[in-house]
């Protein structure tokens, strides 16, 4: 029995069946619940245990099996509004599963995001869930599928959440939202105000989400009988600091006046940031030029001009994320593709301005 000198050194499961008068074997079955053992025994162990401040080795339960069960989340970073929401709601619907949740973060570098994959599967991560949008070349998409089939294998699941499949036959749940319909519906938003010279701000060559932005922009100009030569896209990337230079850019290309009454960035950061050149320019939001975004970020309410936007239901992807993939069962997951997609819709606030009327 360890004794006042032993308390430097880690206490071994050992001690908890020498401390209980029962068999190591007995400690075991007892620590992992999935054995019979009797009331008595059961009692000594749970007791010792708590004499001698006994830490399971989470790892090698994982490892068994007989552990809680681990969700983990891989976001870029946990400071985004986006991302922030999507993470939160992950870990509250784990938490209500009666699962642990894990929260990864890569910083935009590619490289990391895949290898925390590959880590969460060697956690034995019960479920993986990806988020968010990037651009997706040969390499990515080949080491995406590799990671996919080995959780597969595992039984596992990989969730790709605000992000189509890179290729059909990607064992992946998919959890995703609208996110052309969003770009198509706040831009017949502007034309229905009467715009017809509308600017896309934000733009980034093959990210699977801002592509499918661009394609509902392109398509609703041309459902409003729009031809390809009033397509308008400037910028590279999202944010605050890239909406703010790629609007700086264009007023200063136009000596200040600029040749479009309307903007469409690509994410609320992005208006934020070209409501801001503007302002500088000496140009009013919205009875100079309208501006709208995407997201529906705490900071669409709080600009000068409170800003008309996409909603994105972000805390509601992670909980079905979560709920989802558990709901597969055992023998579903890992079998297949399975895709679900979530609804956007317009949040309209004071950014829009009619053409020769009133804001909207």
């Amino acid at each position: 029995m360890p004794g006042p000198g032993d308390r430097a050194r880690r206490t071994t499961i050992r001690d908890v069946a020498d401390r209980a008068g029962v068999s190591v074997a007995t400690v075991s079955r007892v620590l992992a619940g999935n054995y019979p053992t009797s009331a008595a025994a059961r009692a000594k162990v749970l007791r010792a245990v708590k004499d001698l401040d006994y830490v399971i080795d989470g790892r090698a339960r994982a490892l068994a099996g007989t552990g809680p069960k681990t969700v983990a989340v891989v976001v870029m970073s946990v400071d985004s509004p986006f991302y922030g929401a999507v993470a939160q709601g992950v870990e509250q619907e784990a938490a209500a599963q009666g699962r642990l949740c894990m929260v990864c973060t890569y910083g935009g570098d590619v490289a990391r995001e895949l290898a925390l994959i590959q880590m969460m599967r060697e956690q034995r991560a019960e479920i993986v869930i990806l988020v968010g949008g990037a651009v997706e070349d040969e390499s990515y998409r080949a080491r995406l599928a590799e990671y996919a089939h080995g959780l597969a294998a595992a039984g596992s699941r990989l969730v790709l959440c605000g992000r189509p499949a890179p290729s059909p036959d990607m064992p992946v749940l998919v959890v995703e939202y609208d996110n052309e319909a969003g770009a198509y519906a706040i831009v017949s938003h502007l034309l229905s105000a009467g715009h017809r010279r509308i600017q896309y701000l934000g733009m980034i060559p093959g990210h699977s989400t801002v592509e499918p932005r661009v394609r509902g922009y392109r398509r609703a100009l041309a459902d409003h009988g729009l031809g390809p030569e009033q397509v308008r896209i400037a910028g590279a990337g999202l944010g605050r600091p890239n909406g703010y230079a790629a609007m700086r850019e264009l007023l200063a290309g136009c000596g200040g006046r600029p040749d479009f009454t309307a903007v469409f960035a690509g994410d609320d950061e992005s208006a934020a940031g070209a409501m801001a050149a503007l302002r500088e320019y000496g140009l009013r939001t919205p009875e100079d030029v309208s501006v709208v975004g995407y997201n529906n970020d705490d900071i669409a309410q709080d600009l000068s001009a409170p800003l008309t936007t996409v909603n994105i239901p972000s805390y509601e992807l992670g909980r079905s994320a979560v709920r989802l993939a558990l709901a597969e069962g055992g023998a579903a997951r890992g079998s297949g593709q399975v895709r679900h997609v979530l609804g956007t819709h317009i949040v309209l606030r004071e950014s829009v301005r009619r053409v020769g009327g009133r804001e909207r």
